[in-house]
């Protein structure tokens, strides 16, 4: 007996990005014009990828508010020292090697000092955008450096018009998507998420495993800073005073990656991405003031959040203290 389309969160949702673009294309001047769609796909690919990362730690019953301070910071140390002639290959692993030890402290303050991801999260990526923007560099943008020019691509140039960002972010979802769905360390974030008890019982190791998946949400950081830093051919250090990070809970929410852990995938942030990605361009190109867009989003968000307590609701048995 065949099965016929399952109407869950994911499908509504990229139905409703269907209607909006198809509508935006048909009644908003310049949304369909060339240069416009470019513009969006190499904006959706850089909060897509952000947005990977940021599921990974919520399906592990977590957040990562430290992650556009971890896009930044890291990214801005490697064209720095890439700058200052490190090479590509040292100024990498000392990017990476930062953002790594940033995320083991994220991992350390909610899994063994039991602090909520929320705060600790917050906490620590304030903490590192003010230790970049205290004199690390020596001005807010760092440009990018000709050293680095042989990963340019990730953010630069396009096949058959389609910029190599958005192959990166499809890259990215593949790669975390197989981690996720294919590993023993993905089914074990799974199963923390689900039950963080229960997954003790089974004998896994759930506070390394919780410190393990902020490493994968840094890494994942770090790769969108590069990716946007080539495409802008700078790391303006600045950003972290902007909401990006609630436009990233907004893809992953919106989704229907359940935050209240053990449900989602790569798939469900495509989805969030496609849809959130078209309604901030289009209200871009609509010259809709920053504040009401920081309005709309937030009203969105909000029923978002809701919508995800009645889908995804929380019970006592499995709720625990290091939760959102």
């Amino acid at each position: 007996m065949k099965r016929g389309i399952v109407f869950d969160q994911q499908m509504i949702v990229f139905l409703l990005f269907a209607v909006i673009f198809i509508a935006f294309s048909l009644f908003l001047p310049g949304f369909f014009s060339i240069g416009n769609v470019v513009t969006l796909l190499r904006t959706e690919s850089v909060l897509g990828i952000l947005g990977l990362g940021m599921a990974v730690v919520v399906i592990g019953r977590g957040i990562d508010l430290s992650m556009i301070a971890l896009l930044t910071v890291p990214t801005a140390l490697v064209l720095s020292l890439a700058g200052a002639g490190y090479g590509l290959g040292l100024s990498l692993l000392a990017g990476l090697g930062v953002a790594a030890a940033v995320a083991v402290l994220n991992g350390i303050l909610v899994a063994y000092a039991e602090i909520p991801s929320l705060f600790a999260t917050l906490a620590v990526g304030i903490g590192l955008a003010g230790v970049g923007q205290s004199g690390l560099f020596e001005y807010d943008i760092v440009p990018w450096p000709k050293s680095l020019d042989t990963i340019a691509w990730l953010g630069r140039g396009d096949y058959w018009g389609i910029p190599y960002s958005v192959f990166a972010f499809a890259a990215a979802a593949v790669v975390v998507g197989t981690f996720m769905l294919k590993t023993r360390p993905g089914l074990f974030i799974y199963a923390i998420g689900d039950n963080p008890g229960a997954a003790r019982i089974a004998g896994i190791s759930v506070r390394p495993m919780m410190i393990f998946q902020y490493v994968i949400s840094a890494i994942i950081s770090v790769f969108a800073g590069l990716v946007l830093a080539a495409s802008a051919n700078n790391m303006d250090t600045r950003i972290f005073n902007l909401t990006w990070i609630y436009d990233v809970i907004l893809v992953v929410v919106l989704g229907g990656v359940g935050l209240s852990g053990g449900r989602g995938g790569a798939l469900n942030v495509v989805v969030g991405t496609l849809l959130i990605g078209t309604i901030i361009n289009g209200m871009t190109i609509m010259n809709i003031s920053y504040e009401v867009q920081n309005l709309i989003k937030g009203v969105v968000l909000l029923i978002a959040i809701s919508l995800d307590s009645v889908i995804n609701p929380r019970n006592e048995e499995t709720a625990q203290q290091g939760d959102i």
